[in-house]
């Protein structure tokens, strides 16, 4: 479970954009947090996931105290985000960028899989360079995908995950963020 205490965040040349969130999102559950542009749901999602230093307030991961943990120790503790604007890198092959993400080697069958999930055909993309010859909605769903490949995951944060993707292809995502909900030890924010 993640629970946020009175989180408040303030860019160093900015007005505070988050003040005195306080928030559960239980295991097992799938928490949306929905609003208009420009209200902090991305703010959110970076301060959650160590992008973010908060200016004030807690963060807690299973009564873990996270605060003043950078990305990386987020990460490593089963922290997983997936960007608004998901990064290109030229000369990373997809497999790659989910071996990566998992940590290790995945099969060839466990890549299709993962890809399958996000709705891509894992022939034409499993060798693929995640570079900017992919379309917007390719990209995403390949961030995605990497999320979904990483083993240790406990909490799973997901920014805008439509933005790029076509409605068919969102309802089969809506589907595999149902499969997740249903592990009881993760947590989902979208």
């Amino acid at each position: 479970m993640l629970t946020l205490n009175n989180v408040c965040w303030k860019p160093e040349d900015g007005e505070a954009v988050l003040k005195g969130i306080d928030l559960k999102i239980p295991a097992g559950k799938l928490t949306v947090v929905t609003g208009p542009n420009g209200g902090g749901k991305t703010s959110l999602a970076k301060v959650i996931a160590g992008l973010n230093a908060v200016t004030e307030g807690t963060i807690l991961l299973d009564d873990i105290d996270i605060t003043d943990k950078d990305i990386t120790e987020r990460a490593q503790l089963g922290v997983s985000y997936a960007f608004q604007q998901p990064v290109r890198f030229k000369g990373v092959a997809v497999r790659d960028l989910l071996e990566l993400a998992a940590g290790g080697t995945i099969n060839e069958e466990n890549v299709c899989s993962i890809l399958a999930k996000v709705g891509l055909c894992t022939k034409d993309y499993i060798d693929r360079e995640v570079n900017a010859s992919l379309s917007g909605g390719e990209i995403k769903r390949i961030e995605i995908a990497s999320v979904l490949a990483r083993k240790n995951s406990r909490l799973l944060i997901f920014d805008e995950p439509e933005a790029g993707i076509d409605l068919w292809s969102f309802s089969g995502l809506i589907d595999t963020f149902e499969e997740l909900k249903k592990e009881k030890d993760k947590s989902l924010l979208v």
